[in-house]
């Protein structure tokens, strides 16, 4: 017996029961996080570069489920418009219902006349290649523009239809959140909308892989318990057994 009162045996029983317990929380962990996953989550292939380089075209990305009305500026959205040909597309919210946008003052984009800082857009490009006259969008409407804005078919060319281009919130079907393929990540908050009210909060991506990459190390490291003490066993029990022929 050990000097903690426990045998060989006793340790062994309390190992294989920890080992159970990691694999069955692992599990529960791992299959939850995929569960979570495809609730909140949707996948979609973007397939054209009208958000390059945010978003260059071939890209897989995940975007949240949610309600147009929580959508705000800055986010970049899935969308359906019928007049813009009723498929599904990506586009940045530059403005909401209520505001006045236009283009260009300073070389920059204006939202009820505050200059817009865009990061995002490609290096050296205008905020616009064109004057966008000022618009007051229309409430429970979105102004949406890509981030390529040089070739993006977005509300600067829809300006003469009605509601001047802007696109219905009820129109929204997801909120992207991240590039998972290739694997860039979690897109980059739009600060430079800062200024003009609360930016929209990240999903729980994060929180679902890092619930999908901790229960695969339960899982792996309960299953490898057995292996493991096995093996350990039998060195112990070697290290015991007499040499033949000893005294």
């Amino acid at each position: 017996m050990s000097r903690t009162g426990l045998t060989d045996e006793g340790h062994g029983r309390l190992g294989s029961t920890l080992s159970g317990l990691a694999v069955a929380l692992g599990c529960v962990l791992f299959l939850g996080g995929f569960a979570w996953g495809a609730v909140v989550y949707r996948p979609y292939t973007v397939p054209t570069p009208s958000m390059s380089p945010t978003i260059v075209a071939g890209d897989r990305v995940l975007a949240q489920r949610v309600d147009g009305g929580d959508i705000k500026r800055g986010d970049v959205v899935v969308f359906k418009q019928k007049s813009w040909g009723d498929m599904l597309m990506v586009k940045r919210v530059v403005a909401v219902g209520g505001d006045t946008v236009g283009c260009c003052t300073g070389g920059k984009l204006t939202v009820n006349g505050k200059q817009i800082q865009e990061p995002y857009l490609p290096k050296g490009q205008a905020a616009e290649v064109r004057t966008i006259p000022t618009v007051t969008v229309p409430k429970d409407r979105l102004f949406l523009l890509g981030d390529e804005r040089s070739g993006s078919l977005d509300s600067t060319a829809h300006l003469t239809e009605a509601f001047d281009g802007t696109v219905a919130r009820s129109g929204v079907k997801a909120r992207v959140d991240a590039v998972v393929w290739p694997m860039n990540g979690m897109l980059e908050r739009p600060t430079g909308f800062e200024a003009l009210g609360s930016l929209s909060s990240p999903g729980p991506l994060r929180l679902v892989v890092a619930a999908i990459v901790a229960g695969a190390v339960l899982v792996l490291g309960g299953a490898a318990y057995g292996p493991i003490a096995n093996r350990a066993r039998r060195r112990r029990s070697g290290a015991r057994m007499e040499p033949a022929g000893a005294r």
